[in-house]
């Protein structure tokens, strides 16, 4: 298992006694490390998406009678803002500060830091950080989109959970806040954040088939545009999950459902958290069908008539934009999504360009600005 750690870039390796210390110290005396291990390191993130910024370990540990298990997760130096140490520490302590505020989001029970021996330390002899949240029963709701995408049937559950997710979305967005530069924060970091629209376009090739350098400052002068038709709009501010897609979402029974990763920042704009997980049904379909077709069409729309009902924000047709543009080039990404086709690609930049270039995106519109 420290090889698979090692190997997986966690850290240079977590060992058992180091860690049974950990919990010792954090739980009591009487807590026993039973096992740890690489959370789904067989069937790695899906067919598709490959990139990620951690590698996640489930402990399980005996205190007293009581078992109970939890997640300790890391995040490896590289692109994206990540770099240095304080970049990863920020991530880390934001994380442990903010996941128990978000409605069915599963609690941080602790952070802190290893030293170059790895362990357990004071701040000042810190190589790394790290964040152990509360461990939750579940599926990827990914699982749900692949069967799909493998040529599964639409079912009535299909449904159900899109209209959970959306009425979900529409009622954490209800909780506002006013605080103008805030707002103007967040806008200024969906362009400019290393894991936003300038750290992603900065990730690509210098030239990756029709992708070149010209088309990627094109969508980027594009979206600050965008940025300063929206600057003014603060009255949006609402809590937001900051990272609302598939991989984040794990459903336990019928439309049950737990959220993970909350990310970036707790207050922002709601389209950030519809686009992100809508562009996954675009995703799925372009891949399957060449474009939005069929059970994905069918959710999408669900999912937007939903959500338009539920909160009662027209406005976010206008607002969605920059967003799509940002969730696009994600899912467009060689390095986060490798096994797309050429095909897929262009239909992807060409959904990017439309909507950056219309006032308020339609849903109905879709296939138009994929140009299919």
């Amino acid at each position: 298992m420290e090889r698979d750690l090692r190997e997986s870039g966690c850290m240079s390796a977590l060992r058992k006694q180091t860690m049974e210390r950990y919990l010792q110290t954090r739980f009591g005396s009487e807590t026993r490390l039973l096992s740890y291990g690489i959370i789904g390191k067989e069937s790695s993130k899906g067919s598709q998406k490959r990139y990620g910024y951690g590698t996640p370990v489930k402990l399980t540990f005996q205190i007293g009678r009581r078992v109970q298990s939890a997640v300790l997760e890391t995040m490896k130096p590289g692109p994206f803002g990540h770099e240095h140490m304080a970049d990863r520490a920020q991530a880390m302590l934001w994380d442990y500060d903010s996941y128990g505020r978000l409605p069915r989001h599963v609690k941080a029970l602790d952070v802190g830091a290893f030293n170059a021996k790895q362990e357990l330390c004071s701040l000042a002899e810190a190589q790394e950080f790290f964040v152990l949240n509360e461990w939750t029963d579940g599926a990827s709701y990914h699982a749900d989109l692949e069967r799909l995408a493998n040529g599964g049937g639409l079912r009535k559950l299909d449904r159900q959970r899109v209209v959970a997710l959306a009425r979900y979305l529409a009622q954490i967005h209800a909780k506002k806040r006013r605080d103008a530069d805030l707002y103007k924060r967040r806008l200024r970091e969906l362009i400019g954040h290393g894991e936003c629209i300038m750290g992603l376009t900065d990730s690509y090739p210098t030239r990756f088939g029709f992708i070149t350098a010209d088309l990627l400052r094109t969508v980027e002068e594009a979206c600050n545009r965008w940025r300063w038709r929206l600057r003014d709009k603060a009255n949006r501010l609402a809590q937001v999950h900051g990272d609302f897609h598939p991989y984040n979402v794990l459903f336990r029974r019928g439309t049950d459902f737990a959220v993970l990763d909350r990310s970036r920042g707790e207050w922002g704009e709601p389209a950030d958290d519809i686009t992100a997980m809508t562009i996954n049904y675009l995703l799925n379909s372009l891949i399957r069908r060449g474009k939005l077709y069929g059970s994905f069409e069918v959710l999408f729309r669900l999912f937007w008539e939903t959500y338009l009902e539920a909160s009662g924000d027209k406005e976010v047709t206008e607002t969605a934009a920059p967003f799509f543009a940002f969730r696009g080039l994600v899912v467009a990404s060689p390095l986060w999504y490798p096994n797309l086709s050429i095909d897929t690609r262009r239909s992807l930049f060409r959904f990017i360009e439309n909507v950056l270039d219309v006032p308020r995106f339609e849903p109905e519109r879709v296939n138009e600005y994929c140009g299919v």
